[in-house]
């Protein structure tokens, strides 16, 4: 028999609800909540550690549960929790009956490194809406990229908002962050082609050959690439458009521009 928790003014479950709507709870305590089977599931794989796991026996089975955790290392704290708890705290309308707590990864760029000669690298910079990092994770698992960075974050990584849109795939891509310039650093000295998705001084993506270590690099549609990057690109790029409008989502530009490189890639390859 597991822990049964059937009041709201449990400690634990505060805790919980703090992890879900405060950062700087999250970055305090070093630990961030995961909702659903498949993410929790993703994120043992990704490597990250599982402390705590609530579920509602009403809606999944404690069997089910230890199909998804079989492969985690070490010992997991099991709660019970009520329906009406586990209402309060989920973020989704689609019950899945679980939520884990798991334990923040230091992301800096600083701890980063590289595992191919020559990496293909998706840099995001200051992204503010979960929605946008959420469909480039996505983007970013589907086409198996080396690394994505966020440069410059205005957003929690660890917010349930990102680890929702992305559907997990903050888990399944190598991910680190940094200051403009930390990246920028990074990938020279790593002698990697940086790539800046912009419409100064900019020649069309489909000249370019991405064979090479190569930096995708995508800044906001309100505001573009910062100054930095713009200073120290080795060629903007842009994707010619016939409408009206001189810009498109963020994540959708930024899938053109990698699939691109990928179709070379494979080409060479």
């Amino acid at each position: 028999m597991h822990n049964q928790i059937k009041s709201f003014q449990n400690p634990k479950i505060k805790f919980l609800n703090q992890l879900k709507e405060k950062s700087r709870v999250r970055k305090k305590e070093k630990c961030f909540i995961i909702e659903g089977q498949r993410e929790i599931l993703l994120a043992i794989k990704g490597g990250y550690t599982i402390t705590q796991l609530y579920y509602c026996p009403s809606i999944i089975s404690f069997e089910d549960i230890s199909t998804i955790i079989k492969n985690h290392p070490k010992a997991i704290d099991f709660f019970e929790i009520t329906p009406e708890i586990y209402q309060k705290l989920a973020y989704r309308t689609t019950t899945e009956g679980v939520i884990a707590i798991a334990i923040s990864k230091n992301l800096d760029i600083e701890n980063f490194s590289l595992a191919s000669e020559k990496p293909l690298i998706l840099v995001a910079e200051a992204p503010e809406k979960p929605g946008n990092i959420g469909a480039l994770l996505r983007t970013a698992d589907a086409a198996q990229l080396d690394a994505v960075f966020i440069a410059n974050p205005k957003t929690d990584i660890y917010s349930p908002n990102i680890i929702r849109s992305s559907v997990g795939c903050l888990f399944t891509n190598k991910v680190a962050t940094g200051t403009s310039i930390d990246i920028i650093n990074f990938l020279q000295q790593h002698k990697i082609d940086i790539y800046g998705a912009a419409l100064q001084a900019s020649v069309n993506y489909d000249t370019q050959n991405y064979t090479n270590p190569t930096a995708i690099v995508v800044g906001t549609e309100a505001t573009g690439l910062s100054k930095d990057f713009l200073n120290n690109t080795t060629q903007n790029i842009k994707i010619p458009m016939s409408g009206v409008i001189d810009s498109m989502n963020v994540s959708v530009a930024a899938g053109i521009l990698i699939f691109e490189a990928k179709r070379q890639r494979n080409f060479v390859s």
